[in-house]
């Protein structure tokens, strides 16, 4: 009978520590270094600097808390680097909206929804 108790006293705490667990959660937070790593040693895009590097990508987590849409945020990123390449414009937004504004990435995939790559 006391072993049954200690086990219900044990299962107790430990789906309370789960509950703590999880009613604590902290939300997403952005990791600059991952950005400025992913983006700054891939080829083609050619920041000057850090700096300048981090602004672009604030600049699309801007653009995507605007509303803007994911068609129109790769047509702008093709035209600022003169590229076609598709590839090269959707990374380049993935890793700002990943590592720069993780809370965003729900909204953004809600306007790349349909998307259709340029032939």
């Amino acid at each position: 009978m006391r072993a049954n108790a200690t086990r219900l006293i044990v299962a107790a705490f430990a789906a309370a520590g789960a509950c703590t667990a999880l009613a604590t959660a902290q939300p997403a937070h952005a990791d600059t270094i991952g950005y400025l790593v992913n983006v700054t040693v891939r080829p083609g895009y050619n920041f000057p600097n850090a700096d300048a590097a981090l602004a672009y990508g604030n600049g699309i987590c801007d653009q995507i808390n605007a509303g803007t849409g994911y068609a129109q945020l790769v047509n702008t990123i093709k035209s600022d680097f003169a590229t076609d390449d598709d590839f090269q414009a959707s990374y380049l937004i993935s890793q700002s909206a990943q590592e720069l504004c993780p809370a965003s990435i729900w909204q953004l995939r809600q306007s790349a929804a349909g998307y259709v790559p340029s032939a």
